[in-house]
């Protein structure tokens, strides 16, 4: 404090002076007084200014600085204490977004550590006055023997600052780790202390600050992480210890990126940042009706509807939402959220049961939907079920919305979190944020319920290994009551501050393929059995703009992956998830690929293999982190939130995990056919199938299929069975097409293991070589 006073005191005469410099180059050019004369003392108070700043001590200098920086930046330190008390020699791995950066840490971190430069950004000239603040060796990080005087320094006790990735990052993401930095860590033995700075990627001293409207008063945080130590194998080679490092060092920075985010508050909440960040006026989403729709504009719609809303639903009430992928669904999910209510995302692709079945699990008493969606989809069956069962379907077209509630929204949208906070009993990041529909293996409808907190998390989990740029555009046109559309395709989009285009289908193979190519998308999700689609009937150059193509919901095929690395240049990232994991858990990335893989799991999850009968080498993952549900509803307690045990997901998939840490799918240990990227719960067409021939024995078992990835196959004692009889009682009973076997096979009977139960192992097995014998034929 006294030094900083100091500092102020000695800064104000400075600026005294040099004022009374600049006063009188003014009186000169006004033709007032003896020009000579006043250009003289213009002259001696500049330099006289200049003396007095450079007479000043280091730390009085040190001072200023962080004057100047708190007052346009509002620097916040975390993990301050922590890092006072530890005495040991440490390496401070820091990430750099901006120049600012190492600025930041060395008039900020206590006890002045020596800092690694780089040779080449030590030899800049306005680089060296800064250096005469700091402690420093430059170093070549292709030059062992620098590298090596780094490593004694730090052997010595001191505390040694590295920018692990060797330059300022272009992504505000974390880069490659240079191989000659990560071995002053790993050599050296000592305590690793990362350093996350965010916020200054947003400035003007970063590479594409000059992009956001919020600059310069972004507010830069410098969280300080717990020491730890690397753990590397004694038993690797000089090579294989080298890029063991890389990878730790990389998955430090990574989980450090990820728990300097602010996961800690509503998607609301983190939609208003966005909004500030990139500017009132900003395009933000578009859809089939070429209508481009402005943060301002979202955020008007949203407070309008939202008034709508609050009238028939309650606070922390689940609202139905029945509308295809599109801006309007979307902005109906932040009206909702806008005013503290729960949106509940209708999977009208499950049939009229289904739909039925999981409004009255979930205790919907609300439907929102649109008149041209349910005329165009030849819905209105669906419609007169949910209202014969007692749901209120309101048809959002013919809301009443006068002047007054538009002009009202207007006002609402320039003041966002003000009138959040006023309308809005605003809900805990713990609380539900969205209601999603699964199957279970019971064959009946299973609400999940993610909290704010589940959803954010697994937003800046994937953004914290995935490098995004800040001008993405994404075209999403997975359904929006999908985790993989809800999440990756709207939430990530809108919360990042990326254009999204929203189109109502994936299955429209012409189609897509051109808008991609007009909207200049650069990310694109989908599944394998799209991607395949798309690929068979698109130009090579229909996909120019594509920087991502990342698949989820199915295994991506080896083909698929040939076709679209010789058609258009693309290398597919395959992502693993579940919904009831908000949904992602492992994501192939560019720096981290596999062939085979679903890549590593993300940052900020802890994973465990349990032991399968059978499974010598692997096990079911089990996993557990902040994206993890809240937990189920089921329709044996209606909505009732039924929590994982101790926070730990079964996801039910056996898996081997490599010393990399890439993870491999093995199979599936419940029983679950994935066709054309939907969850299809065999028990439930066992079940159906019962119904229809209750004389008989049964049993359906999936097998691989090249197009849709699995097919479902009937094994059956009923004579005369046959698909086009499946297939009309399923639609009687509101029962899916994609839910009818596409093989039926008449057995004299069904094999069952000593317990007494269905042998599903044997008959896959022989369906399997069942169907490779055809497909020789």
């Amino acid at each position: 404090v006294r030094s900083r006073m100091v500092a102020v005191c000695y800064l104000a005469i400075a600026l005294f002076i040099l004022t009374g410099g600049l006063i009188s180059v003014t009186l000169y050019n006004a033709g007032a007084g003896s020009g000579v004369m006043l250009g003289m003392l213009a002259a001696a108070n500049t330099l006289f200014s200049i003396i007095i700043v450079l007479m000043l001590p280091k730390h009085i200098i040190r001072s200023i600085i962080t004057a100047v920086l708190d007052f346009f930046y509002r620097i916040e330190i975390t993990g301050l204490d922590a890092f006072k008390n530890n005495k040991n020699n440490a390496v401070i791995l820091a990430n750099q977004n901006s120049l600012l950066d190492p600025l930041i840490l060395a008039v900020y971190l206590p006890g002045r550590p020596f800092f690694v430069v780089d040779s080449a950004t030590a030899a800049k000239f306005w680089i060296k006055p800064f250096l005469k603040l700091i402690r420093y060796y430059t170093v070549d990080p292709e030059n062992p023997l620098a590298v090596r005087s780094v490593i004694d320094e730090v052997k010595r006790g001191s505390k040694v600052v590295v920018f692990p990735e060797g330059r300022v990052s272009t992504t505000g993401g974390i880069m490659k780790i240079h191989p000659g930095l990560a071995m002053i860590a790993e050599r050296s033995g000592a305590d690793v202390i990362p350093v996350s700075i965010e916020g200054s990627q947003y400035s003007v001293f970063s590479r594409f600050g000059k992009k956001f409207k919020d600059r310069p008063a972004s507010k830069i945080t410098v969280n300080i992480l717990p020491a730890r130590k690397l753990k590397i194998n004694e038993n690797l080679t000089s090579a294989g210890r080298r890029a063991a490092a890389e990878n730790e060092l990389y998955d430090i920075m990574v989980y450090m990126k990820y728990r300097s985010s602010k996961i800690d508050q509503t998607i609301f909440n983190a939609f208003i940042d966005s909004r500030h960040r990139m500017g009132y006026r900003f395009k933000l989403m578009n859809d089939i009706t070429k209508k481009e729709i402005s943060f301002g504009g979202a955020l008007t719609a949203a407070f309008v509807l939202g008034g709508k809303f609050k009238e028939k639903i309650n606070p922390g009430e689940y609202a139905g939402v029945l509308l295809p992928t599109s801006s309007v669904c979307s902005i109906a999910v932040l009206a909702l959220h806008a005013y503290g209510r729960v949106p509940a995302m209708i999977n009208f692709s499950t049939g009229i049961k289904n739909v039925c079945d999981s409004c009255k699990t979930a205790g919907i008493k609300t439907v929102y939907t649109a008149t041209p969606f349910i005329v165009k989809a030849d819905m209105q069956p669906m419609v007169d079920a949910l209202v014969s069962s007692g749901v209120e379907i309101v048809f959002l077209d013919k809301l009443k919305i006068t002047f007054f509630d538009k002009l009202r929204g207007l006002f609402m949208s320039f003041f966002p979190r003000v009138s959040y906070y006023m309308v809005c009993n605003v809900p805990a990041p713990a609380d539900p944020a969205v209601l999603l529909f699964t199957s279970g293996s019971e064959g009946t409808p299973k609400g999940v319920v993610l909290s704010h907190k589940n959803v954010i998390s697994d937003v800046y989990q994937v953004c914290a290994v995935l490098p995004f740029n800040y001008d993405e555009i994404v075209f999403c046109s997975m359904p929006l009551f999908h985790s993989f559309g809800f999440v990756a395709g709207f939430v990530l989009s809108v919360l990042c501050g990326f254009k999204v285009y929203f189109y109502p289908s994936p299955l429209h193979y012409h189609v897509i393929p051109q808008l991609v190519y007009e909207t200049n998308a650069t990310i694109l999700y989908a599944t394998d059995t799209f991607l395949a689609g798309y690929a068979k009937v698109a130009h090579p150059y229909d996909f120019y703009s594509l920087r991502y193509v990342a698949v989820a919901a199915e295994k991506l095929k080896e083909n698929n992956l040939n076709v679209w690395a010789r058609k258009f240049g693309l290398r597919v990232l395959e992502l693993y998830g579940a919904t009831e994991a908000s949904p992602a858990i492992t994501s192939s990335t560019p720096m981290h690929y596999m062939y085979g893989s679903v890549g590593r799991i993300l940052p900020g999850m802890e994973y465990k293999l349990k032991p399968v009968a059978g499974i010598e080498k692997g096990g079911e993952l089990v996993i557990k982190g902040d994206n993890i549900m809240l937990g189920y509803i089921k329709s044996d307690n209606p909505g009732v939130i039924q929590p994982p045990k101790d926070g730990w997901y079964e996801t039910g998939d056996i898996v081997d995990v490599d010393e990399n840490g890439f993870i491999f799918i093995k199979g599936r240990a419940k029983r679950f056919a994935k066709i054309a990227g939907e969850m299809v719960p065999m028990l439930t067409v066992e079940n159906e199938i019962f119904l229809l021939w209750a004389d008989g024995m049964h049993a359906v078992v999936a097998v691989p299929d090249e197009k849709r990835g699995e097919k479902l196959i009937l094994f059956t004692t009923q004579t005369g069975a046959s698909s086009s009889k499946i297939l009309e009682y399923f639609k009687s009973k509101g029962l899916p097409e994609i839910y009818v076997p596409r093989k039926i096979k008449i057995v004299e009977t069904v094999p069952l293991i000593g317990t007494g139960k269905t042998d599903y192992v044997a008959l896959t097995q022989r369906a399997i070589e069942e169907e490779a014998e055809a497909s020789e034929q």
